[in-house]
């Protein structure tokens, strides 16, 4: 039992890489070399069972936008002085078929965008808008931390599991399920809007680095917000932050990404 228990304080202090974006540490056990293959396989098995689009003016402009953050990304890096940050992704955008009002980035830079999504984003900014938040997504490797995270409450799960086996069965039953409860909630999900927060926060960076308009894209989560009719969880029990709060937040940070794209677009 000690020794599970100090298995798991080791994992949980020892797997800290830097967010390069924020400069504080995040907590990540796996590497790219580990992620990115692993990644790449899901992808290319997704789109060989769904319907891609491509030589189109939708599936053009799409790739047209997702090089453009692209390059801002390596902009961006190069400021803070870590170039060679980006050599080990390769940057592939798709155009799928589906009704679904989504899009998503695996580790390594493979990106899907569901036809649905496209008239909510309007136009370039809103594409550009969802492609930034997709980047820094892949960019702080938030799938490596999440299953990070997840690794790490299955841990402290067998731990608590150990701990209660010679309590009465129903006490038992009511600390487990109060421990899972609670990490989910006051654990996991806050994790998750946190990387959702950042995806927002950089990915409005990096689009006005690339040229695009940031007053698009609170009126892009506005859009969002129709679109939705209202039927969202309550914020704590979500994986997102509301809607409302994405608006203000954008709202609130468009200065600060003007700032920093003119720092990085004059050099």
């Amino acid at each position: 039992m000690k020794n599970l228990i100090y298995f798991v304080l080791v994992l949980l202090l020892s797997s800290c890489k830097v967010n390069q974006f924020s400069g504080k540490k995040t907590f990540n056990i796996f590497s790219n070399k580990q992620l990115f293959p692993m990644a790449l396989g899901e992808y290319q098995a997704f789109l060989k069972t769904h319907t891609v689009v491509t030589n189109t003016d939708s599936s053009k402009q799409l790739t047209s936008i997702g090089n453009r953050i692209a390059q801002a990304a390596q902009a961006y890096f190069e400021y803070k002085n870590v170039p060679d940050h980006l050599k080990d992704y390769a940057w592939e955008y798709n155009l799928v078929i589906a009704p679904q009002r989504n899009a998503w980035c695996m580790p390594g830079g493979k990106i899907v965008f569901y036809t649905g999504i496209l008239p909510v984003a309007k136009n370039a900014d809103g594409i550009a808008a969802i492609m930034g938040h997709e980047v820094v997504h892949a960019l702080l490797d938030h799938r490596g931390q999440r299953m990070s995270i997840s690794l790490a409450q299955q841990g402290l799960n067998i731990v608590a599991i150990r701990a209660t086996e010679k309590q009465p069965e129903k006490k038992r039953k009511a600390i487990l399920t109060a421990y899972g409860i609670g990490s989910t909630v006051g654990g996991v999900l806050p994790f998750s809007r946190k990387h959702e927060m950042e995806a927002d926060r950089f990915g409005l960076e990096l689009m006005t680095i690339a040229g695009f308009d940031p007053e698009e894209v609170p009126k892009l989560w506005e859009r969002m917000k129709m679109a939705s009719g209202g039927k969202v969880p309550p914020e704590i029990l979500s994986t997102h932050p509301s809607n409302q709060r994405r608006i203000n937040d954008l709202t609130y940070w468009i200065p600060e990404a003007k700032k920093r794209a003119s720092e990085i677009n004059k050099n």
